[in-house]
């Protein structure tokens, strides 16, 4: 019985062993894991912002130099039509 205790106990000790052994390389693993994303994702932020800033650019073209003058023609136009429209109206009055 003295035996398979023994044995039991110099078993355990060998798996807490491995197993400790095994923590180490996956702590090590997961450090170089994260440096590696690190590394990955600070050029591909930098990238992203630099992208950011042609879309506000070009945002802010596109707002200036066609959104506005279309809103202007199409006040206009909407100006124009409705006193096109009021002056019928009352054209269609003084013939009455």
């Amino acid at each position: 019985m003295a035996i398979i205790r023994d044995i039991a106990i110099i078993a355990l000790a060998v798996e807490s062993v491995v197993v400790g052994i095994l923590v180490i390389v996956l702590a090590w693993q997961t450090y170089r894991l994260v440096r590696t994303i690190h590394s990955e994702l600070t050029p591909l932020i930098r990238d992203m912002d630099e992208t950011l800033q042609i879309v506000k650019g070009t945002a802010t073209y596109v707002s200036k130099n066609v959104v506005t003058p279309t809103v202007k023609v199409s006040k206009t136009l909407a100006a124009v039509k409705g006193a096109a429209k009021a002056a019928s109206k009352l054209g269609k009055r003084s013939s009455s």
